[in-house]
């Protein structure tokens, strides 16, 4: 920087003072777009204003609550001006921390959701949207869009809030699904001489067990079994329905691609089609008998998985008493830390018994507990 520049500065600051003199650095940072030092030039003009030196390390001391107030609300003023400066450049990466400081993630979810990322920003925004949590449902879409299906995969079992997994579950589903019909309907057209007429992968599948001779395939196999294992965990219709015909895909796959799942969906196209069809209220009662078959006589000191999952699904399907029955057999000295069903004491409430609560309580000397069924309307 010239002599001329420093020269200048000096020249305000002795004509109009310190608020002059900032005034006039702040300009050239705008013009510069240099917005990181006008955020330090903003907060070095609101410690002067203050009373404090331009130079501080930590936050400041010795500030009486009226300073301190109108220095806060300086930093954040700057902190929002600087982020918005960013964001009106495109720079969505650069913005973010100003808007995180101030705790005001909506302008960057904003600007997200509108952005066109070239494949240098891509990261940045997957960074920001999805593993920072400001618009996770839009970091999946990124992920799937630009880095393809087994990353997204990936991604997806750390997805980081509720808010937009059921969407972005449904967008990852159809998309595979729709991979995988296509390739299928392709080598239906091979060998019939016409594309079949349906969207449904079990329609088109039925009667054409040639399509599986040879251990043939038609979309990478850990990929459907990634898909059907997760959306065990789902509500969403459309997602269940679609990854229920994806097991029947699968139960016809050859043996070599029979993967074998966790307990107690040891296998995996067959189990998890048992559960997605009663998900979608179709042989309830044989699920129910289908998973309490595989709790073991010896109970597991190791969280029980075939209970808990039991318990999932009795939940799931409103059977909240019978529920109870099987944790209270099964669950109910297993530390809550392992658990992936509701407690015993939870299942109580949603079985609408707080008397039976109150009684598990006091059998269990649970004076917190027992409270909390009091306070549920049980009998003292």
């Amino acid at each position: 920087m010239d002599d001329a520049a420093f020269g200048a500065l000096a020249q305000a600051f002795r004509e109009g003072g310190a608020e002059r003199g900032f005034a006039r650095l702040a300009e050239r940072w705008l013009a510069e777009k240099n917005y990181p030092a006008l955020f330090e030039t903003r907060l070095m003009a609101a410690r002067v204003a203050a009373g404090l030196p331009a130079i501080l390390n930590g936050p400041p001391e010795d500030l009486d609550p009226e300073q301190r107030a109108k220095y806060e609300q300086a930093q954040i003023a700057a902190a929002r001006e600087t982020g918005e400066l960013f964001l009106r450049d495109g720079q969505i990466y650069r913005a973010w921390p100003y808007f995180r400081a101030v705790g005001d993630p909506a302008p960057v979810r904003q600007a997200i959701a509108q952005a066109k990322p070239s494949p240098e920003e891509v990261d940045g925004l997957v960074e920001i949207a999805f593993h920072e949590g400001v618009d996770p449902k839009r970091g999946f879409e990124l992920i799937l869009e630009h880095y393809g299906t087994c990353r997204a995969i990936t991604n997806f079992n750390h997805f980081p809030s509720p808010e937009g997994r059921e969407e972005s579950a449904l967008l990852l589903t159809r998309t595979l699904y729709a991979d995988l019909l296509a390739n299928l309907k392709r080598a239906v057209e091979s060998v019939e001489g016409s594309e079949p007429q349906t969207d449904s992968i079990a329609e088109l599948i039925e009667g054409r067990d040639w399509l599986f001779e040879g251990n043939a395939y038609y979309l990478d196999t850990s990929h459907v079994s990634s898909i059907v294992q997760m959306s065990v965990n789902l509500e969403n219709e459309q997602t269940l329905r679609m990854a229920l015909d994806l097991t029947e895909y699968g139960k016809r796959l050859g043996e070599m691609y029979q993967f074998r799942g966790e307990p107690p969906f040891e296998n995996v196209y067959e189990d998890c089609g048992v559960w997605l069809r009663a998900m979608l209220g179709e042989d309830s009662d044989a699920a129910v008998e289908h998973f309490r078959a595989k709790i073991e006589p010896e109970q597991d000191p190791y969280g029980d998985p075939p209970a808990q999952a039991l318990v999932r699904l009795l939940v799931r399907l409103g059977r909240y008493d019978e529920a109870v029955e099987v944790a209270r057999e099964r669950l109910a000295d297993l530390d809550p830390q392992r658990l992936s069903c509701p407690t015993l004491y939870e299942l109580c409430l949603l079985a609408e018994k707080p008397a039976r609560l109150a009684e598990l309580a006091k059998g269990r000397g649970d004076l917190i507990a027992y409270a909390a069924a009091l306070a549920e309307g049980a009998a003292a």
